[in-house]
């Protein structure tokens, strides 16, 4: 019997630490900047960090319809994204240093399939709007990304 409550208790509590981890990762604040893509403005969160470019828009459960998050990358190359723990199904652009578009690709909410950049050109930057974004605004591999957050 004590070995039952034991697991139960231990079971409540692991259960109760995951669903805390997911309220902060929720309540994380990222810097924000404004970006531009033709005369469309993108309120976009930065994740410029390791700890930031992991969480990324893990546990949310809503964004608005022009906001979105920039990746910045500390160095050219190919990156990938996937979409475990995020809730939301989005659409990111992978973005080289000029803030051209390489690629874009369409992302399912709580999958862990690879979305890449296209392998022949290094990116520095990738960013995430909701799903269908960028093809309603007509935005296509080519379009530039104005007011990017410096690189470092």
């Amino acid at each position: 019997m004590k070995t039952l409550l034991l697991k139960l208790i231990t079971g409540t509590l692991l259960g109760a630490a995951a669903l805390g981890s997911a309220a902060i990762a929720q309540n994380q604040r990222f810097d924000t900047t404004q970006l531009s893509a033709g005369m469309h403005l993108i309120q976009a969160e930065i994740a410029a960090t390791d700890p930031q470019r992991q969480q990324g828009l893990m546990f949310r459960e809503k964004m608005a319809s022009n906001a979105g998050m920039v990746f910045v990358f500390d160095a050219p190359a190919t990156q990938c994204m996937w979409m475990k723990n995020t809730l939301l199904p989005l659409s990111v652009a992978f973005i080289d240093a000029e803030g051209k578009i390489v690629n874009i690709e369409d992302m399912q909410a709580r999958t862990l399939d690879s979305h890449c950049s296209t392998k022949a050109v290094p990116v520095r930057y990738a960013l995430e709007m909701n799903l269908g974004w960028f093809k309603q605004k007509n935005i296509k591999p080519g379009s530039v990304i104005a007011n990017l957050p410096p690189l470092r």
